[in-house]
């Protein structure tokens, strides 16, 4: 998620609630979200809006990229040699991405591909991410089951 530049809201405990109850189902009603925690529909609709505005939260369909197409999903972790923006930019435009952060400690980017299968795996690896100017190595750790996967934390 690309964060936004708009003022981050207060996230009092009834904003915490809201995302509680979208987190437990992304399509539950305005008007249901507003009977749990005691807010009229508008209110809460633009506690939503300021907050989606905010970067704070997204609401998306997750879908599993195992069970629509994707055959072979790892993470990588990329060595850069020289600015890490350059490199990170260049990942997150790369179609297998769905995942891309700058990070601290062995590596200093992690991405995560999805792909059809290995042979393509192996193609994205060798003349996609390798051929980055700055990639000064990767290390790939291929997924062979997804054991947990959660969108529901509360960072308070």
């Amino acid at each position: 998620m690309t964060r936004k530049s708009s003022p981050l809201p207060d996230l009092d405990d009834i904003s915490w609630q809201i995302i509680e109850q979208l987190q437990q189902d992304g399509r539950r009603s305005y008007g249901a979200i507003a009977k749990a925690v005691g807010l009229s529909e508008a209110a809460v609709r633009q506690r939503v809006q300021r907050m989606i505005e905010a970067g704070v939260m997204q609401i998306v369909a997750v879908t599993d990229p195992m069970r629509v197409g994707g055959r072979r999903q790892a993470m990588v972790g990329v060595k850069v040699d020289g600015p890490l923006e350059p490199v990170a930019a260049a990942l997150s435009e790369m179609r297998e991405t769905i995942y891309v952060v700058l990070c601290a400690g062995s590596y200093d980017i992690l991405c995560e591909v999805v792909c059809d299968d290995d042979a393509h795996l192996a193609e994205v690896l060798s003349t996609g991410i390798r051929s980055i100017p700055g990639v000064a190595g990767t290390e790939t750790f291929v997924y062979l089951q997804l054991r947990k996967e959660s969108y529901q934390w509360r960072a308070q």
